[in-house]
């Protein structure tokens, strides 16, 4: 494959326009979106809303076009904020023994049935890590009726170092949380209880305690969807006190749901609860904007780069503290798309194709806004090239490396490496993959639509910094900081590694939107038959 016409445009830009892209002008939006006055960003609040106002004027500040709905720059994406009332309540039973548990202490989550006051009460049934993969030969729930039950289960899924075979180290969809919720609720169940650890989780219970015990924007539901009465987790404490009820512990059972074979079987025991659930309509929206492409025919399609603009509001306060500003996650991805975005428009010639720059809302709620961006996308979904999302960067420097995880399953690598070279960056691979980051961000609302889409990650080697600095900074952050008021802004923080990776990004976007070719993702990816049906619609 050559990609020599589109490398010598970009490269001649590269100097005057790319370059553009100013670290202490990331660092002016990163301030101000993670600032207390936004009130950590939450959908539907004053704080989103100013986010958005923000974001908009940054927009038309660009020259960026309004993408989104009547000739206007938002997109509305409608949902439906659940929050459980203080006072909900969970037990288990077996004859005459009973045990309770405490909200938030033991027990957090919600109902998906968008009712004022859900109940449930079913026997517990093990499910393992509640997977149904044909293709691995994989069941967690052969053989067992779930419905109108109470599904226990972990999340993750069973180790491997085969690639072939859940993919080895990686995390897969199958994985993650919110599968395990879409499976017990297609599976009939009434309650799904996911028993935490820190290992399968891939963070702490506090992590769980912050983003459970707070509102949970949920897209509005139709009558026929089947919605779990009870959607959340115990810790691994209250996990072994309710498992030791059926003779059996949290380490025994996940051993047991690790081994091929697994068979899903009844704990002998209830598991009841009561919830309120407060509700309100959301309006919350996602902010799109586009710079039309200079080719007549191509700039009908597009290339989008996206960043979540909401954090988690104000919560539970921890050291006197209430508001989780989110700087590193999201500020961050902001500010670079914005400045991208203003590089873009003052390139003299503008790329083959278009540019959409596109900020969702929801994404801390299970990536509501770019689920709904993918459908009711702003430009038919055959006719996207690429997602490039920008998702939480680390304000310490510049990197020799980078980790753009996904890419190499689609046909823009060798674009993106070569990109990589120019910017004198080693690709790394993703450095967590038993964490499944690439099911955790906005770009996946996207592939699971057919677009080629990944995120641009700094990496780990900073420049002038000792090896192994990076991995300790990223401990700390995310055992200190992550989900927490303490992502807050400071004004030591260096922002050149995010001038890097806006700039790497941008190149990229520019020579996919020159290229001749409509990318797709390579063969035999779980995403080339979504991208193979998008284009024939």
């Amino acid at each position: 494959m050559r990609f020599t016409g589109c490398f010598l445009l970009a490269a001649g830009m590269l100097a005057a326009q790319i370059t553009q892209i100013s670290g202490e002008k990331i660092r002016a939006h990163t301030k101000f979106l993670s600032s207390d006055l936004l009130e950590g960003r939450s959908p539907g609040d004053r704080g989103g809303r100013i986010a958005t106002e923000y974001l908009v004027s940054q927009m038309r500040i660009a020259g960026a076009k309004p993408a989104g709905d009547n000739g206007t720059y938002l997109q509305k994406v409608p949902l439906v904020g659940v929050t459980t009332k203080p006072g909900a309540v969970m037990t288990a039973s077996k004859g005459s023994q009973t045990i309770s548990f405490r909200y938030l202490d033991d027990f957090a989550g919600q109902s998906r049935e968008q009712i004022p006051a859900s109940e449930w009460d079913g026997e517990a049934v093990f499910v393992g890590h509640g997977i149904s993969a044909p293709e691995y030969d994989w069941d967690d729930y052969k053989g067992v009726d779930v419905k109108g039950k109470v599904v226990v289960l972990f999340t993750s899924e069973p180790p491997s170092q085969d690639a072939r075979f859940f993919k080895g180290k990686a995390l897969t969809y199958y994985g993650r949380w919110t599968y395990k919720f879409e499976e017990a609720a297609r599976r009939g169940a009434k309650a799904a209880v996911i028993v935490h650890t820190t290992p399968t989780a891939s963070y702490g219970w506090e992590v769980v305690r912050s983003s459970w015990g707070r509102e949970d924007p949920q897209v509005k539901r139709g009558a026929s969807d089947p919605a779990l009465a009870f959607a959340g987790w115990v810790t691994t404490e209250s996990g072994n006190r309710l498992l030791a009820m059926a003779g059996r512990t949290v380490e025994e059972l996940l051993k047991a749901a690790d081994t091929r074979g697994f068979q899903p079987f009844p704990l002998g025991l209830r598991i009841s609860g009561r919830l309120e659930s407060a509700l309100r309509d959301i309006e919350t929206e996602n902010v799109v904007a586009t710079i039309e492409g200079s080719d007549p025919k191509l700039k009908g399609e597009a290339v989008v780069f996206s960043a979540h603009w909401d954090h988690l509001g104000v919560g539970e306060p921890v050291d006197g503290d209430r508001i989780y500003n989110g700087a590193v996650d999201n500020a961050t991805g902001c500010a670079m798309v914005i400045e991208i975005a203003r590089a873009w428009m003052s390139l003299p010639q503008k790329p083959r194709r278009s540019a959409i720059f596109l900020f969702v809302t929801a994404e801390e709620g299970g990536l509501r806004g770019s689920e709904y961006f993918g459908q009711h996308p702003a430009i038919p979904i055959g006719k996207i090239a690429l997602n490039l999302n920008f998702d939480a960067f680390y304000p310490f420097g510049r990197t020799s490396d980078t980790s753009v995880s996904g890419a190499e399953r689609t046909t823009v690598w060798p674009i993106v490496q070569e990109a990589a070279k120019r910017f004198n960056l080693v690709i790394k691979p993703d450095p967590r993959p038993e964490q499944g980051s690439y099911y955790r961000s906005d770009h996946f609302s996207m592939a699971r639509v057919g677009v080629p889409a990944f995120s641009v990650h700094g990496g780990s080697e900073y420049l002038g910094k000792p090896s192994g600095y990076g991995e300790k900074m990223f401990r700390e952050y995310n055992s200190k900081s992550y989900h927490q008021p303490s992502d807050d802004y400071k004004e030591d923080w260096d922002f050149a590694g995010m001038e890097q990776m806006a700039q790497f990004g941008m190149l990229i976007g520019i020579n996919v939107a020159n290229y001749p070719r409509m990318p797709t993702w390579k063969a035999g990816d779980e995403f080339l038959p979504a991208r193979q049906k998008s284009a024939v619609r």
